[in-house]
């Protein structure tokens, strides 16, 4: 593609970063960011990372906008934007979808060396960007946006601004009669509001269902070796999950469902969720087998079926998503065959709670036999006690739409 043609959409891309006013939480803590090292945006296809390069690119200076599935992957993109930089004087470069080009390591390293630029960047595949973090060093921070919060959703869609909350406030009930009262519209965010471009799209899901379609068969392929074969094994594996029930799911049951090997199960698996497609829980302790409680991203799962049939799965879906950014770490419980057990696990401040996730009637006979300093229930509905927490309260926390740093704070 010639230059001029380049310049005039980095130019459109500029106008629509301008044009668009809502910003993410995360935009300001970017906006914010000072030094030399360079930004790289990771999160799913459709979560918004696009938009907000644009409009970091609108409110800087001598900005240069371009989306790297546009050029040759085998471009020579250092000498683009050296000549970028020195013919036009652009200062700030945004790149998006940085995985598209071959040498996505090679480049920053080489740019970051020789030239006298910032860049900003964003791409939709964790691993590759996390090497090359890594390899960087502190020349690269990454921050994570995800799919909106419960309270970016209500500041969005209804112009409800309510503030963010702490695990701690959440735990000793200081949650406010707004905060309380907003579980009126957890279901519409529940069933698919969280997506960004469901504000506009009255149908979401087969946008959702193309978005993974091109991660499947494009993204995916393009990073990681795959057989023709491989690609209809991947799709149906999502559709396992999506179909079954939580309980269950690990590489064992994926490798006798799907008649693949374990390694093959845990490498599939380790693709969707470097792509953002699912979350894996391992279990707290060192007896344990290290086999995983596989979680799908929401609302991923109302591709393979109905709000209704899908909600118990669903919850715990929505209540990894929001919690896990807002704790160290989450586990799930492991139970001998046949027991029930709670559903999550975490350490907090000494404290091991352990939270047990269902519908407004939900009771507590999960927490039988369980050794733990706080039992907690996570219900749908506004009730609120020192053992029963709302579970849409999880929305407001602070975590979720701010930065994310995956591994440490530079990465």
């Amino acid at each position: 593609m010639h230059i001029t043609d380049l310049l005039k959409l980095s130019e459109a891309a500029l106008r629509k970063g301008s044009d668009y006013l809502f910003r993410r939480s995360l935009f300001d803590d970017l906006a914010l960011v000072k030094g030399r090292h360079f930004l790289g945006i990771v999160g799913p296809r459709g979560a918004g990372k696009t938009i907000m390069l644009q409009q970091l690119a609108s409110m800087m200076d001598n900005s240069f906008y371009l989306s790297l599935d546009l050029l040759d992957r085998n471009a020579d993109l250092f000498n683009l934007i050296e000549r970028l930089a020195q013919e036009y004087r652009f200062k700030n470069f945004f790149l998006d979808e940085i995985h598209f080009h071959a040498n996505p390591t090679g480049f920053l390293k080489k740019a970051y060396d020789f030239l006298d630029v910032r860049i900003f960047f964003t791409s939709s595949v964790a691993l590759q960007m996390r090497a090359t973090a890594h390899d960087l060093s502190r020349r690269v921070r990454l921050y994570e946006l995800s799919y909106l919060s419960f309270r970016e959703f209500l500041k969005l869609k209804f112009e409800q601004n309510l503030p963010k909350l702490t695990l701690d406030d959440l735990l000793t009930g200081k949650v406010s009669d707004e905060h309380l009262r907003s579980h009126s519209k957890w279901s519409e965010y529940a069933n698919c509001g969280l997506l960004p471009f469901a504000l506009e799209e009255p149908n979401p899901l087969p946008l959702l269902e193309n978005t993974i379609q091109t991660v499947i068969r494009q993204d995916m392929p393009s990073l990681h070796p795959l057989l023709v074969e491989e690609i209809a094994i991947l799709e149906k594996l999502l559709k396992f999950i999506g179909k079954s029930d939580v309980d269950g799911i690990n590489y064992s049951s994926l490798s006798n469902n799907l008649g693949i090997t374990k390694y093959k199960a845990e490498q599939y698996l380790t693709l969707f969720e470097n792509a953002f497609l699912l979350q894996r829980l391992f279990p707290a302790g060192t007896n344990v087998l290290k086999e995983p409680k596989v979680l799908l991203i929401p609302p991923i799962r109302l591709l393979y079926r109905g709000l209704d049939d899908a909600l118990g799965p669903l919850r715990e879906d929505l209540t990894a998503f929001l919690l896990r950014p807002a704790v160290d770490q989450l586990h799930y419980l492991k139970a001998t065959r046949g027991a029930k057990t709670p559903d999550f696990l975490i350490r907090h401040k000494g404290e091991k709670i352990v939270f047990e996730v269902g519908g407004a009637k939900k009771g507590r006979t999960q927490f039988k036999g369980i050794v733990a300093d706080r039992k907690i229930v996570l219900s749908d509905g506004a009730r609120i006690s020192e053992n029963r927490l709302p579970l849409h309260c999880l929305g407001f926390l602070k975590g979720i739409d701010t930065v994310v740093h995956r591994d440490g704070d530079t990465l």
